[in-house]
């Protein structure tokens, strides 16, 4: 109604409605319950199969059987949190996030400001915000979450109420946004309170939101990260570079590569041409590289020389048999498709890919499934400790030294 970007897609109850939204919008889709918080049996399907099994199981599993099909884009994705009187709409920072669009943002690194906006997708992003806030009349705190898709800014979801980023960017920025809402819920309006609307001009640091896991405590659960939120907790780096911020972000969530350590890397086919910068500067610092056979094969090729081990229930010293026996520091591990196969939970490639993360988590070894994670990790290492600054949330905000 107001000329906001969104990707195509519906809702729909049926199956075959489905299939026609997402023929429509063009696969991959993005399909999720109505009604659902942290991203609840949220997925990304690649083709009519996949979705016809899904709207099977939505419609019996969830009450309502209502499912969202939308376009799913691969992109840059953006979140907002802002304070709103139904006129004035004051926007406190806008946050990127390391992962691209198809991680759920609460399982995100995000990083304040955004750093890799253009100045016109950045005026977007504000715009939207604002014309949204205002036509649904809002009072109070909301989160509007965005992707970048070929410069091009689509609003994903809007979210009238506070989001977990709240005590994130309130903490970094200043700005008392629960204190606002709560006035303005109680009737006083932003403009008296000395607020107008735009964008608070941003702080002269960089901070990152790391998410928190508590993987370890809950055997049944898949470390893999996709739509469905699987965080407990969140930490926070501020520095005066993204680096350095990086830096004290992974090390506070207890994320951590020893330069000199070895690295197990099991890579799906989609993802395997995006490995080799990675794999370059894991070998710049000294890092020992251990592969499964079809990932090993793709390095050799590649000019790298790693330690093959054998698949799960294979002959000879095993991809879980290193992890088991501590032989790796860090497990690099992605997964181009779920339902690899016909049949309940995916198929091999799903159920070996669950028993690697498993392991690692079991032990206490980080494991990462998602490149973009990993290729800032390795960039944050470069960061020497002695170099990075350590201040109050209240100095990094006023700009005093220690």
């Amino acid at each position: 109604a107001i000329g906001v970007p969104q990707p195509v897609g519906g809702t729909t109850t049926t199956v075959e409605e489905a299939v026609a939204i997402a023929e429509r919008a063009g696969y991959p889709v993005l399909v999720r319950p109505s009604y659902v918080l942290g991203g609840r049996a949220m997925e990304i399907v690649h083709d009519s199969r996949e979705l016809r099994r899904y709207m099977v199981w939505a419609i019996g599993a969830m009450p309502r059987g209502t499912v969202l099909v939308d376009k799913y884009l691969q992109g840059v994705e953006v979140e907002v949190d802002a304070i709103t009187d139904g006129e004035t709409v004051v926007i406190p920072g806008v946050m990127q996030h390391v992962e691209r669009a198809g991680v759920h943002s609460g399982d995100s690194y995000a990083v304040y400001p955004a750093p890799g906006l253009e100045p016109g997708e950045l005026d977007d992003v504000i715009d939207y915000t604002v014309r949204v806030a205002r036509h649904l009349r809002l009072r109070g705190l909301v989160n509007v979450q965005y992707v970048v898709h070929r410069a091009k800014v689509y609003v994903l979801e809007v979210n009238p109420r506070a989001s977990r980023t709240v005590p994130f960017l309130s903490k970094v920025t200043g700005v008392p946004m629960v204190n606002l809402a709560t006035r303005v819920m109680l009737g006083e309006k932003l403009a008296a309170l000395g607020y107008a609307t735009g964008m608070v001009p941003p702080r002269d640091l960089v901070a990152v939101k790391a998410p928190v896991f508590s993987m370890s405590k809950l055997p049944a659960v898949d470390s893999y990260l996709g739509p469905e939120m699987k965080s407990t907790g969140e930490a926070i780096g501020i520095d005066t570079t993204l680096d350095a911020a990086l830096r004290k972000a992974f090390a506070a969530s207890g994320v951590h590569v020893p330069r000199g350590g070895s690295v197990l890397l099991t890579i799906a086919d989609a993802d395997k041409p995006e490995m080799f910068s990675i794999v370059s500067r894991l070998v710049q610092m000294g890092c020992r590289l251990v592969a499964t056979e079809g990932t090993a094969r793709a390095l050799q090729q590649g000019g790298f020389s790693p330690r093959v081990v054998a698949k799960i229930g294979e002959e000879g010293p095993t991809v879980l048999d290193v992890i088991t026996g501590g032989e790796v520091d860090l497990v690099l591990n992605t997964m181009s498709n779920i339902y690899t196969e016909p049949g309940e939970g995916g198929g091999p490639g799903f159920k070996d890919g669950f028993e690697i993360r498993r392991a690692a988590v079991e032990r206490r070894i980080p494991c990462l499934t998602s490149l973009d994670t990993a290729a800032a990790l390795l960039e944050s290492a470069s960061v020497v400790p002695s170099e990075m600054q350590v201040r109050t949330i209240q100095e990094w905000r006023t700009g005093v030294p220690v």
